[in-house]
């Protein structure tokens, strides 16, 4: 069995272009049905076990979840990766089971991020440079950050794997790839070159042309949750709320344009949006916030001029 898994995620890897931590993902939901069968049967299961695998045994397993406190939406993903296991012993292995299909997906109610003030986003700019005061080259790296993802509608991993390379002599569009290795290019706005220059020219370390653009203060590539702790020290210093995060950042740069007449195609390729439907939800925000993202348009137009100093 861990030999057929392993081929299996091999598979999603090096096949599929799935990223690391989604196979980590896969990988985990499946062994959790398998050590559920194991508890279940008493017995560690083979794959003509799992094959035979009825729907008493399905149920059961998403039962387990239940009584284990898992959410709903933890478990559709698990149910997902099943699926997909399932699949894929059909096609490469001629080991089939009906029985998953069978098996309704709880329903979890698709939530959307709210979108942040455009007049808190500007706010941010006084925020970091009272927060990183003693370190200026902090202070740049920090608002760079923010106006990249917002002005760009980057998602923070997009972001901190951008390359020196990239960003030089002030690009007009970045070629970004993202989920599935999806590949996309993106309009970069003047503010959002502006603030990576200033950050680049008076960064410590790693001008390298393939080194990370963002460092951390000790020199080694900016991580997520690094990444992530600097939009909290920026919420907590402003008083703003929990859900200011960097994909709130994304999602208000999505608000914005869609607000400003942006269609649904346009807006879908920008984000690299798999599926039209994810981008659809955008269209299902507060018509107040809409409208208050409309009023102020795209802060960034201009926003180079105003933190130039």
């Amino acid at each position: 069995m861990k030999e057929i898994i392993a081929e299996f995620t091999d598979y999603l890897l090096n096949t599929k272009n799935y990223s690391t931590n989604t196979v980590t993902a896969y990988e985990k939901d499946i062994y959790d049905f398998i050590n559920f069968y194991k508890r279940f049967t008493d017995d560690i299961p083979t794959i003509q076990d799992i094959a035979k695998t009825d729907t008493l045994g399905f149920r059961s397993w998403l039962a387990d979840r239940v009584k284990r406190g898992l959410s709903n939406k933890s478990t559709a993903r698990a149910l997902s990766s099943l699926r997909t296991f399932y699949k894929y012993i059909g096609k490469y292995k001629n080991i089939h089971n009906d029985a998953i299909e069978l098996i309704s997906s709880p329903k979890v109610p698709r939530k959307l991020s709210k979108a942040i003030e455009t007049t808190d986003v500007a706010e941010m700019h006084d925020a970091i440079k009272a927060i990183d005061n003693d370190e200026p080259w902090i202070m740049a790296r920090d608002w760079a950050l923010v106006v990249l993802i917002f002005g760009c509608g980057l998602r923070i991993s997009e972001a901190l794997s951008l390359k020196n390379k990239d960003i030089a002599n002030n690009p007009e569009s970045l070629r970004i790839v993202g989920k599935g290795n999806k590949e996309r290019i993106v309009p970069v706005l003047p503010a959002v070159n502006t603030a990576l220059d200033k950050y680049v020219k008076i960064r410590p370390f790693g001008h390298s042309p393939d080194d990370p653009v963002f460092r951390s203060v000790r020199g080694l590539p900016m991580s997520s949750r690094m990444a992530e702790k600097v939009i909290e020290r920026i919420r907590n210093y402003l008083q703003l709320p929990d859900y200011v995060t960097p994909h709130a950042l994304r999602h208000t740069f999505a608000t914005a344009l869609l607000a400003g007449g942006a269609d649904l195609r346009s807006l879908q390729e920008l984000l690299g949006h798999a599926s039209l439907s994810t981008t659809q939800l955008y269209t299902k925000v507060n018509m107040a916030e809409i409208m208050s993202a409309y009023n102020h348009a795209h802060p960034l137009a201009n926003a180079d001029k105003e933190h130039d100093n």
